[in-house]
């Protein structure tokens, strides 16, 4: 007689009896599992080794013999029934392999069309973020091409303070150049010293030298500002050949770049049609102006030093405050046509400004009524680059043919035209303080004297076109850029 184990299921070798749920074990297996937990394995009841009751069994003690198996034909069917088993498990296993690759397939597949379908919806996702942060809340969903910007946009608008506060200004401003204007610097530079200017100093490093080529350039006494092909603005003392601030947000190169007064604040335009303020103590912008909806050309600021004045590729003029962000007026040069904004500029007294177009038009505008105050047609290719005399008497333009006019304001007339050799884009024009010289960029440096027209400095130490021109204080220096990434000092 032989017993099965309770825990095993097996015959057991060495029965035992637990005298707590009364199961028989194989003496073997319930010490251990004593051992491991000390109670009984069906009732869980604390449970000894010693408590275990022994029985014996009859016979020999040898496993019954399986009477199936004393004959060699009962062998065979033996095997050829393990056979049969072991053939349809194979054929059972084959088809659930089967069913798991078909099931995995389809979940691949899922997971991969599910991919594309996060991987579409981010891009249109992306697509919406940027189209919404380009929608002007400031301006109408439809606009007639037979009605002018000023009737359709819902603008701010200049308010009667902002008026009277620019008018206060103006008329000190006035004053103060009637004033500076009778008598001129005892240290401004004669024509004759600028013969002897030479190159004092040559800043390459500034910008980046994997993305080569200084786009816009301001100055502050020794402090300079930089735009460049990088997407960067630099903000760097030249004298201490140290970078004060880099200025990172842009998203494509910078076009223009205006320092502050104050020697804190900055503001960079770009082609990807934002304008940014900045300020020395923080590289992130401090303010975000979405007015145009196209690569922003130009940038002047207005002498109050709180507005800033923009034109751009999408045929628009903007107004807008660098404290707040906001445009307050936007108006189109030529209603109803697509005539790009190469380059804006304010005249001194901050009431009137000028603007150059692909139409190779120079106009000058009101800034209270935004309505165009004269026209000075002459250009025979767009005009580039524009600048007001600090008296406030004469305009210069260039034009991308290589042509700089000079302009009587009071007279509304072309006074004197000057054409370089290589008739090459003037890229850049500035006028010293006094008015006394004028600054020309384009394929080199080249100063000319306002009163004679005549040339006094010509500099080819640019390897590429000359992007900025300024002056330094009396004329006695001279500050450039270029495409060739280089921050160039000249010295009398």
């Amino acid at each position: 007689m032989s017993f099965v184990c309770g825990i095993s299921g097996e015959p057991t070798e060495d029965p035992v009896v637990s005298p707590v749920s009364g199961h028989i074990f194989d003496r073997r297996l319930i010490v251990k599992y004593i051992t491991e937990n000390g109670t009984d394995p069906i009732s869980h009841t604390e449970l000894s080794e010693d408590t275990l009751v022994s029985l014996k069994t009859g016979g020999t003690g040898s496993a019954p013999r399986n009477v199936s198996g004393t004959s060699i034909p009962s062998l065979l069917k033996m095997l050829q029934d393990e056979w049969d088993t072991v053939m349809l498990n194979s054929f059972s296993l084959r088809q659930q392999l089967q069913i798991a690759r078909q099931e995995l397939s389809h979940s691949l597949y899922q997971h991969d069309a599910a991919c594309r379908v996060i991987a579409r919806l981010s891009k249109e996702l992306t697509a919406a973020r940027e189209a919404l942060s380009t929608l002007k809340p400031h301006t109408s969903s439809r606009v007639e091409d037979d009605v002018s910007i000023e009737e359709t946009d819902e603008q701010q608008g200049l308010s009667e303070a902002i008026l009277a506060k620019l008018e206060e200004k103006s008329k000190s401003l006035t004053a103060d150049r009637k004033q500076r204007g009778k008598n001129l610097p005892e240290g401004l530079a004669k024509a004759e010293e600028f013969s002897g200017i030479k190159q004092t100093a040559s800043h390459t490093g500034i910008h980046s030298t994997g993305t080569p080529g200084i786009t816009a350039l301001d100055i502050r006494g020794n402090l300079s500002l930089t735009g460049g092909i990088d997407k960067t603005v630099v903000l760097y003392d030249y004298e201490k050949e140290q970078v004060v601030q880099t200025y990172k947000g842009h998203n494509k190169k910078i076009t223009a770049v205006v320092l502050h007064p104050d020697g804190e604040t900055a503001i960079s335009a770009s082609a990807d049609s934002h304008i940014r303020v900045w300020n020395s103590n923080d590289s992130s912008s401090k303010a975000v102006i979405d007015v145009h909806q196209a690569p922003v050309t130009d940038i002047s600021l207005n002498a109050s030093g709180d507005y800033i004045l923009s034109g751009s590729d999408d045929s628009f003029w903007a107004f807008s405050d660098i404290r707040s962000g906001k445009s307050l007026c936007k108006v189109s040069v030529e209603p109803g046509s697509q005539i790009a904004v190469h380059c804006i500029e304010f005249h001194p007294d901050g009431l009137i400004f000028g603007t150059g177009a692909a139409d190779a038009v120079v106009k000058i505008w009101d800034l209270k009524n935004q309505n165009i105050a004269a026209s000075f047609p002459g250009h025979t290719a767009a005009v580039r680059s524009i600048a007001f005399s600090e008296n406030g008497y004469y305009l210069a333009t260039g034009s991308e043919d290589g042509e700089v006019k000079l302009w009587d304001l009071r007279k509304l007339k072309n006074l004197k035209t000057f054409t370089n050799e290589e008739k090459q884009p003037i890229n850049t024009l500035s006028f010293d303080m006094t008015g006394t010289y004028l600054g020309i960029g384009g394929q080199k440096v080249q100063v000319l004297h306002v009163k004679t027209w005549n040339e006094v400095a010509s500099l080819s130490d640019h390897s590429g076109p000359v992007t900025g021109v300024k002056f330094g204080e009396n004329a006695r220096s001279l500050v450039t850029c270029s495409i060739d990434k280089s921050l160039r000092v000249f010295s009398i």
